[in-house]
């Protein structure tokens, strides 16, 4: 370049002066239009256009490296955020922003796909004043973004509206229309080769976008996608912790629920092995899982705790014991109480509407606890039965030969002889049938948990069961419906129907083979009047137990229906008996029967009120009437008897 002139400098130096202040592109041209509106010389003219050409490229060197510090500065800007924030929201919406920024666009926008809808979605906008654009969802494929998607490149349209390029949709163009968009670039957001959204910078008017530019949104669009993925990875690294810490919890919960059940385990079996009964191991359950708890036998009885109906809880134990788990019944919980495929009893928990794992398998192991007391108790029963069921044997076949033996032999197995008991005699309603064995089960199972006794003698299943105190205010009246219950609850147990008779409650091994003598008249007596299946006492039958029974037992019966009276007399040396006969010899005339008797009508009047006291007050009743008086009878006849 040539030494310019003096004429030059004034327009060379305001040239510089442009450049230091950063002027505008058309600045730099008015100073070579200045210089030619002075008149300067073409020389002078000619280097000033020179320097002017020089002074706007460098110019436009400055403004690039203005432009790319800016840049720069952005993009570092942009990677302290990704370090700083742990905010996806707020790293995506800053990087929006400085897309718009940099590329001077007058709006800027992120799509991502929602997998779960199967399309894509505005996650954030910058410079947007549509709500319908800022709302837009597209379908996978559609518009400038479904192009970019799937081909993982950037892509450029300098007028939206006419381009053919991608697949226009109403929705879309209905959106961007609202919007007044018409130039739009958009770039992919690419994580290990896949695309995972894209963005977008778009103006409202028509717009080339330089190589520059695409470049800059790539690199704004990668560190959108690290943003992603940074988010992501915590987001499963935060997952992951609460799967973790959930698992620990349940580990640590499930650690806890195994201890408490050993330990529960461990002292229910350390009480059945230190002798405990089912009350004591139903109080320990009810303990451990605060609330009540009621053992039931194998016929809905209660062993301990509040009784419940049988028939509400049969649906329950059924599913049980088909589940081999405790169920939900209602407000209680049951659990079947199983030894193999035998159903020893049911375990009913109430109070615990609401109950976890753990302390259901608690309960269900008090289930497997209590059977192992079920079953020792069982067997225990059982052997001690085999070795009383011998001593009722003997005590039947032969009561006269050592009777006070019989009793020492009692007392040491735990039998007291000397106390009244109630003797049943149970047989199969079908004797035809070899069911004896069944019996003998269902009764010692009937005894289960009592001091009975029982032992196969004879065609028949003998019970000997002890008589409380409460029993002896109606002892006859008793034994009648003890043997009906017991008819009932047999056939029950054995699976067929049972007829049971019962004597009358005595003590004494002499007094008890009487008893037995009449329990067994009493069901061949049930037999004949076809009452087979059924219960009945020797008092319940009354005369036609002598009419109908084997052995006709005249003396039990005339014992049985004047008993009371035979005795007073013995004690007194009354004539209640006689008096008794001459009334109803005389159809119950006062005034003939004291004729009869040759006594005043007060004494017979006073006699028959001591027979009431005696007898009750149905003695004169019609069906009573007829068996005193066929007792009377057969007093008076065994009397005539040769001796």
């Amino acid at each position: 370049m040539n030494q310019p002139d003096e004429s030059a400098a004034p327009a060379l130096r305001r040239l510089l002066d442009l450049l230091a202040s950063g002027a505008a592109t058309e600045d730099f041209a008015e100073v070579l239009a200045d210089a030619r509106r002075r008149g300067a010389s073409a020389g002078v003219l000619a280097e000033i256009d020179d320097a002017t050409w020089q002074a706007l490229r460098v110019h436009r060197t400055l403004r690039q490296h203005r432009r790319r510090e800016a840049e720069l500065t952005a993009l570092f800007d942009t990677a302290g955020d990704l370090a700083a924030s742990r905010d996806l929201d707020t790293v995506l919406q800053a990087i929006v922003r400085r897309a718009r920024m940099l590329l001077g666009t007058d709006t800027a926008y992120l799509t991502l796909p929602d997998e779960a809808a199967g399309d894509t979605y505005m996650r954030v906008t910058d410079g947007s004043v549509s709500v319908l654009f800022q709302t837009l969802r597209l379908s996978l494929g559609d518009g400038l973004g479904g192009l970019v998607a799937q081909t993982a490149r950037p892509y450029a349209t300098p007028d939206y509206r006419t381009d053919e390029r991608f697949h226009h949709t109403g929705t879309i163009d209905a959106g961007v229309l609202d919007e007044g968009l018409v130039a739009i670039i958009g770039v992919p957001l690419l994580l290990g080769g896949q695309v995972i959204g894209v963005l977008f910078a778009a103006d409202r008017s028509p717009r080339a976008f330089s190589p520059d530019e695409v470049a800059l949104l790539c690199t704004l669009a990668a560190h959108a996608a690290i943003a992603l993925d940074t988010a992501k990875s915590l987001a499963d690294t935060r997952a992951a912790l609460a799967e973790l810490n959930t698992a620990n919890e349940l580990v640590r919960a499930h650690s806890a629920a195994v201890q408490r059940a050993e330990q529960a385990h461990d002292r229910l079996t350390d009480l059945v092995l230190r002798g405990a009964e089912v009350p004591d191991v139903a109080a320990a359950v009810a303990h451990l899982l605060d609330g009540e708890i009621a053992v039931l036998d194998a016929e809905g009885e209660p062993l301990a705790g509040r009784p419940a109906p049988a028939a509400e809880l049969a649906r329950a134990v059924a599913a049980s014991r088909a589940e081999g788990r405790s169920v939900r019944h209602g407000e209680l919980w049951v659990c079947a109480v199983l030894a193999g495929h035998d159903t020893l009893g049911t375990l009913v928990l109430r109070g615990r509407p609401g109950l976890d794992d753990a302390d259901r398998r608690l309960f269900e192991r008090a289930g497997v606890v209590t059977a192992l007391l079920l079953l020792l108790r069982r067997s225990v029963a059982e052997t001690e039965n085999r070795v009383r069921g011998e001593l009722l044997t003997d005590l039947l076949t032969a009561p006269e030969r050592d009777p006070a033996g019989l009793t020492a032999r009692g007392r040491r197995l735990g039998v007291d002889l000397a106390r009244p008991h109630l003797v049943l005699v149970a047989e199969p309603a079908d004797r035809d049938g070899d069911d004896r064995g069944r019996l003998a089960g269902a009764a010692r199972r009937y005894l289960f948990g009592s001091r009975g006794v029982s032992a196969e003698h004879g065609e028949a299943v003998v019970l000997l069961v002890p008589v409380g105190p409460g029993d002896a205010d109606e002892p006859e009246q008793d034994a009648g419906s003890t043997a009906r219950r017991a008819a009932e609850r047999l056939a029950r147990l054995a699976g067929f129907p049972v007829t049971v008779g019962a004597g009358h409650p005595v003590a004494g091994p002499v007094a008890l083979a009487a008893s037995y003598g009449e329990g067994l008249r009493c069901v061949r007596a049930l037999r004949v009047l076809g009452r087979a299946g059924e219960g009945a006492s020797a008092r319940a039958l009354g005369f036609l137990g002598v009419l109908l029974g084997d052995g006709h037992d005249v003396d039990g019966f005339v014992g049985s229906a004047l008993g009371p009276l035979l005795a007073y007399d013995a004690r007194r040396g009354t004539e209640l008996v006689r008096t008794l006969r001459a009334y109803f010899d005389c159809g119950g005339s006062l005034t003939r029967a004291k004729d009869e008797l040759h006594v005043h009508v007060n004494t017979v009047v006073q006699r028959l009120d001591r027979v009431e006291a005696l007898l009750g007050r149905d003695w004169n009743q019609p069906e009573r009437s007829l068996e005193l008086q066929l007792a009377l009878r057969l007093q008076l006849l065994a009397g005539e008897r040769p001796g």
